[in-house]
């Protein structure tokens, strides 16, 4: 039988997929096709730049941008045994038609394990899970002792896929010494950062590998129970996530003896408000006790000491969907994908000034231009490369000299930078990096707890000189006042938050420190951001008269007759660039 697969992740729902489905659904009946063709409503294709998309077995032909205009003529197509071709992806650069999902240059790169199953499976259908291979590891693991599961994941090299890359073996093995009668296993799935997507994703697209990844983790420490710490915002993702849970109740893959083992584990969803200093652990667990989620001094670790007083581990979203599939092919396997210090895939989510937005996951070690350019199709519009912010706020931008830099834990932070948790934004030569870093700051100030004052009061000084210098108002030593507070508040910081709040600020300082001179010293944003740094004027010998910059001008800054050149009133503008924008002659420039 062959399989349509609708993709059913919040980007392709924001473009109307559920439509695409119910009219596919529709069509099938009214032509009695429900027998040769299974439609499935699926998780997050990646390819979110070309949503709706839509999958067909068995040859993978992938069809994107689908609306539900488009399905009578998709499913006479698929009833003749043809392709649509109309609905296939085309090569920019070539403009050829692509037959097949793996053809797609978005896809080629890619070595998809982890998400081996998001675009295939029905997500609230246990039974897909299972046909996939979906817990045969929790099968395995129940069979050895909790000591060998955790020398496994020791060998594969797996190190937290959520912020600093700790090695997960050597955390459950913490939590496993810790000497209790209960402990706790807990599922970080407070994505925060602008732009970041992962665990939002796998949590839509297969629930069950997350819980079965929990459920191995909570044998292997000793654990009774377990929380899966989820925003609110995230409503998909909790809706699967809980629909999930009641189907491994059911079946008998959590609950008391579960699969007929003396092993008991349990799960509960606990929704967080949005803070983002909630995906600081210590945080976390507070929150989840019912108290504001603000940081705990550590020493004790959660290991030791963590939710309720018990010992506990937490692994992100990603972390804990990479134990099925290492339990599954192997350690020494999966130890083989990626680099030296750095095993197996990441997940990234590509947005920003590049073509191809998305999911992708690609083996450790991969450089950034294989990642923007190969997969990700270079950047929009024409423009130039200048950036790429990666790992989030807690991150730091990276130019076109680490291009070539191979995408690991270790190389990222030799470079000023962080894997993070796997936003990646890519930035081209309309972005000011001064105002990026402003931006930045912005947000990790404003999620700050304020319980240490580094961070309160720190990051809220750095804020204020960024102010200024986008203001217009800054001064040299400005710059020296942002690198030497940067660098105390990472020493001094309580937390993670804290700790990496500077870091888009010292990037770039140290790879655009140009940028911020022309700032300061010049008074200019040569990005034409800044608007208190912009200024317009009227080209007289270019100018026609038509009027139309005037009629545009919402400050009425702009006068002049007919076949007069017209004039900027700079005491009325308001530097929001509309007069530029309307002028068909290229009249009016930045001054």
């Amino acid at each position: 039988m062959k399989e349509i697969l609708v993709c059913g992740g919040t980007g392709c729902i924001s473009g109307d997929s559920r439509l695409v489905h119910d009219a596919l659904e529709q069509e099938l009946s009214r032509q009695g096709l429900e027998a040769e063709f299974k439609l499935k409503y699926t998780g997050c294709h990646g390819f979110c730049e070309q949503g709706p998309v839509i999958l067909v077995t068995p040859k993978d032909n992938f069809y994107c941008k689908v609306a539900p205009q488009d399905v009578p003529n998709l499913i006479h197509q698929l009833k003749e045994g043809k392709v649509y071709d109309e609905l296939l992806y085309v090569e920019p650069t070539t403009n050829e038609r692509i037959l097949t999902r793996h053809d797609v240059p978005f896809y080629k790169k890619q070595q998809r394990l982890v998400l081996k199953n998001c675009g295939i499976i029905d997500p609230e259908n246990i039974d897909d899970y299972l046909s996939s291979g979906g817990y045969k590891s929790l099968h395995k693991v129940l069979k050895l002792q909790p000591e060998q599961v955790i020398q496994e994941i020791k060998t594969s090299g797996l190190r937290g896929r959520g912020g600093g890359g700790f090695p997960t073996g050597t955390k459950w093995d913490f939590a496993r010494k810790s000497g209790a009668d209960n402990k706790y296993i807990i599922c970080n799935a407070d994505e925060g950062d602008p732009g970041a997507f992962m665990d939002r994703s796998l949590s839509e697209g297969d629930p069950h590998a997350v819980l079965e990844g929990m459920l191995i983790a909570g044998y292997a420490i000793g654990a009774q129970e377990g929380y899966i710490y989820i925003r609110a915002e995230y409503p998909l993702a909790v809706k699967r996530l809980s629909i999930a849970i009641e189907q491994a109740e059911a079946r008998g893959y959590l609950g008391k003896n579960l699969l007929g083992s003396n092993f008991d584990f349990s799960i509960k969803i606990k929704q967080g408000a949005g803070a983002f200093v909630c995906g600081e652990e210590t945080a976390l667990m507070e929150s989840i006790q019912g108290n504001r989620g603000m940081p705990r001094p550590r020493p004790p670790y959660p290991a030791v000491k963590g939710l309720w007083d018990r010992p506990s581990n937490i692994n992100n979203v990603e972390t804990l969907a990479n134990v099925p599939v290492i339990m599954e092919m192997g350690s020494q396997r999966y130890a083989q994908i990626g680099t030296e210090k750095s095993k197996g895939t990441k997940i990234f989510a590509l947005t920003g000034k590049v073509n191809n937005t998305g999911l992708a996951e690609v083996p450790m070690g991969i450089t950034l231009r294989e990642v923007v350019f190969n997969i990700g199709g270079g950047v929009s519009d024409g423009k130039k490369f200048k950036a790429v912010q990666i790992g989030g706020p807690s991150g730091g931008c990276l130019t076109e000299e680490h291009l070539d830099l191979p995408i690991d834990y270790d190389s990222l932070l030799e470079a000023g930078a962080m894997m993070g948790s796997g936003g990646l934004v890519v930035m081209d030569e309309s972005t000011c990096m001064v105002e990026l870093a402003r931006f930045f700051l912005s947000f990790s100030r404003h999620e700050s707890c304020g319980k240490c004052t580094p961070c309160r009061e720190g990051n809220t000084r750095l804020l204020e000189i960024l102010q200024r210098i986008v203001e217009g108002n800054g001064e040299m030593e400005d710059l020296d006042r942002l690198q030497s507070l940067g660098e105390n508040i990472i020493q001094s910081s309580l937390c993670g938050l804290g700790q990496t709040a500077p870091n888009p600020i010292l990037s770039t300082l140290k790879y655009f420190r140009q940028e911020y001179e022309l700032h300061v010293k010049n008074k200019v944003c040569p990005a034409g951001v800044c608007k208190a740094l912009l200024s317009y004027k009227v080209m007289e010998d270019k100018c026609k008269a038509c009027g139309l910059c005037k009629k545009s001008c919402p400050t009425e800054a702009i006068t002049g007759e007919k076949k007069q050149a017209h004039k900027i009133d700079v005491s009325k503008c308001a530097q929001c660039g509309v007069c530029m924008e309307k002028c068909p002659f290229d009249a009016i420039i930045r001054g």
